[in-house]
């Protein structure tokens, strides 16, 4: 059946795109872009004020599935996604049984196949159960469509280990995420260790145990040759070390989550909420000043949420013993637009670059725009619908929000996924 979505105003940099048109859909596909377009039989959408771009992909999230799906599973994660304006998002490996192994992808794949709300691309493991001892059956995992690897929620600790995971993922040219963090200076840390870990009198997490495995990984990127994407950096040095490998002309890239940017040790107050508890940390103001600033110079590659859900009774308990996460698929497209795009600090293009084509390119997915024999994942969002984070709202299972009660300016109406509605009118297609 053919689809027409009329009167939107469509964005996309990849082609100098920022016009309002008509998109004609057949087969999953765009037919045609242009004005005054029709059809003889299908379905018409007039989209008139809203802005229509290439589908939204978030390239780190945690769907729990296999193994702890009373927090979230592939359907509720997926459900989250589409209401939160995504086509597609990566899942982390870090799962009961850890996806180590073809078996474990393809689980992914086909649950997410059976009751996926967008598209689910499964990362697969660098070592056997996150050990960091043993490399991960990588080869058969990127065969079976891995396309890309980390041992997220665990920093690899031997160099010559996350070398050997670098020489092998190079042959395959596939990106190697790392979760920079160098246990014998983190050990348990709670909070960014200074102002708010002396404030609150809990043991702190400093920042060099993120900086410094960042220096590591980038100069085995330079031995190795290996891609890799830095996973959510949090302070202005990490930034520069990022900043400082890209002008080398290193394959470096890296991503910042909206917890990062737009909250700090600050909100840390002495309730200790726990929801603010995070892996990494909430940082300084200043870093989190960096960070946008990264966005702007184009040093920050992406916009992922690190969705990280948890059932309340985990969460609902003395800050210390709480797990750290927090989930952001439903608000994560309101706050960039809220805080980045309506503020004027960034302009549509570049929500578009960092929130849908840069996190395709480096999951090594094949391009979306929105032209002729394009696949038709689009994301279609209101920018002046104002809403207020409630966890009523929340299609995901966890409520772990640090936004919860944040007004926002602009939200995801319509998703489509190979031409297909899974989000329709702001509600989730069944």
């Amino acid at each position: 059946m053919a689809l027409m979505l009329k009167n939107a105003r469509l964005i996309d940099p990849q082609i100098g795109l920022d016009d309002v048109a008509d998109i004609l859909i057949r087969d999953g596909k765009i037919v045609e872009v242009g004005t005054n377009l029709s059809m003889e039989k299908g379905v018409e959408r007039d989209l008139a004020g809203k802005i229509v771009t290439p589908g939204l992909v978030d390239m780190h999230v945690h769907f729990r599935d296999p193994g702890q799906e009373q927090k979230e599973d592939i359907a509720s994660g997926s459900r989250a996604a589409a209401h939160g304006g995504f086509t597609a998002v990566c899942t982390m490996p870090n799962t009961d049984p850890v996806v180590d192994d073809a078996v474990a992808v393809e689980y992914v794949k086909a649950r997410a196949a059976a009751v996926g709300k967008c598209r689910v691309i499964p990362s697969g493991a660098c070592s056997k159960n996150l050990k960091g001892e043993v490399l991960a059956d990588m080869g058969d995992m990127y065969a079976h469509g891995a396309p890309v690897f980390t041992d997220d929620g665990h920093g690899i600790q031997d160099a010559g280990m996350m070398r050997r995971v670098m020489d092998y993922a190079s042959q395959f040219d596939c990106v190697v995420m790392p979760h920079c963090q160098d246990d014998s200076l983190v050990g348990e840390g709670q909070v960014n260790e200074g102002v708010a870990s002396t404030r609150l009198g809990m043991l702190g997490w400093p920042a060099e145990g993120e900086e410094l495995e960042i220096s590591r990984d980038i100069a085995l990127c330079r031995l190795t040759g290996c891609p890799i994407h830095i996973q959510h950096v949090t302070t202005a040095r990490g930034l520069d070390l990022v900043r400082q490998a890209k002008a080398e002309g290193l394959p470096v890239t890296c991503e910042v989550t909206p917890h990062h940017l737009f909250l700090t040790e600050d909100d840390i107050d002495d309730t200790y909420p726990t929801a603010l508890k995070v892996n990494p940390p909430l940082r300084t103001s200043d870093d989190a000043v960096a960070l946008v600033a990264g966005i702007v110079d184009g040093t920050v590659d992406a916009i992922a949420c690190d969705h990280a859900p948890h059932t309340d009774w985990e969460k609902d308990r003395e800050f210390e013993l709480a797990p750290f996460g927090m989930i952001g698929l439903d608000t994560s497209l309101g706050l960039v637009l809220t805080k980045l795009v309506s503020t004027g600090i960034i302009g549509y293009d570049k929500l578009v670059e960092v929130m849908a084509v840069n996190p395709r390119a480096i999951l090594r997915q094949e391009a979306e725009k929105l032209e002729a024999g394009s696949v038709a994942d689009l994301t279609v969002f209101d920018p002046e619908e104002a809403w207020t984070v409630s966890r009523a709202g929340f299609q995901s299972k966890a409520g772990n929000s640090g936004f919860i009660g944040c007004a926002l300016t602009g939200k995801a109406t319509d998703v489509y996924v190979g031409g297909y509605a899974t989000l329709e009118d702001g509600v989730i297609v069944e």
